[in-house]
């Protein structure tokens, strides 16, 4: 059920396969077990990433992405956790509301980027090769590479453009979002550059 797609010496990241929004699975020797986003819950699926590394927290970009959270919450004891007013949409207990002031670990922190919904963020390793796993704020476009593009259901298109100025200056090398596709998504080494491109080509 779940693809190895990186690996380096002090972290692996998994995909759930088949899921929608996408589930990933980080083990990081610093963080622990982050599991970001949640499918139906399954006790297969469950010791599975067990098996990798112990499930400590489970990260929710957006409200999209949460199915069963009592449920995974329940059988793995990990703590639940999202950004600002997100926990109000969502269908189950969240243990830790994060605020811009949150820092995860030394090495693990959040960008905030509302618009896609009310409080979208999403979840970074800064350490090298550094990640970022977007969530909905970004897409995958027609090249493969996460961009920019509007949704009928935005919470405010106008603040989620304010957000991806932002990443002007953020450094990464490996980017996942929500419609990653393990066949045709390009999600790195270089993804902060070809993002930056497909943005030129938004605000052009």
């Amino acid at each position: 059920m779940m693809k190895l797609i990186y690996e380096s010496f002090d972290r692996a990241v998994y995909y759930v396969q088949d899921t929608r929004p996408a589930v990933f699975y980080l083990a990081d020797k610093e963080g622990g077990g982050i599991l970001i986003n949640t499918p139906s819950f399954s006790d297969t699926l469950l010791a599975e990433v067990n098996a990798i590394m112990p499930l400590k927290f489970i990260f929710y970009p957006s409200y999209f992405g949460a199915q069963d959270v009592d449920a995974w919450r329940a059988a793995s004891g990990a703590q639940s956790m999202v950004y600002g007013h997100e926990a109000r949409r969502i269908n189950g207990t969240i243990d830790l509301v994060l605020d811009r002031e949150n820092r995860f670990s030394r090495t693990i922190d959040f960008l905030p980027m509302s618009g896609r919904t009310e409080s979208s963020c999403a979840l970074r390793c800064k350490n090298k090769p550094g990640m970022v796993f977007f969530g909905p704020i970004l897409s995958m476009s027609e090249s493969g590479w996460p961009t920019l593009a509007a949704q009928d259901d935005d919470y405010s298109f106008e603040n989620r453009m304010f957000g991806t100025l932002g990443l002007q200056d953020v450094k990464f090398e490996y980017a996942f979002t929500d419609d990653f596709n393990p066949n045709t998504s390009h999600f790195g080494p270089g993804a902060d550059v070809a993002i930056q491109q497909e943005l030129a080509h938004v605000f052009d």
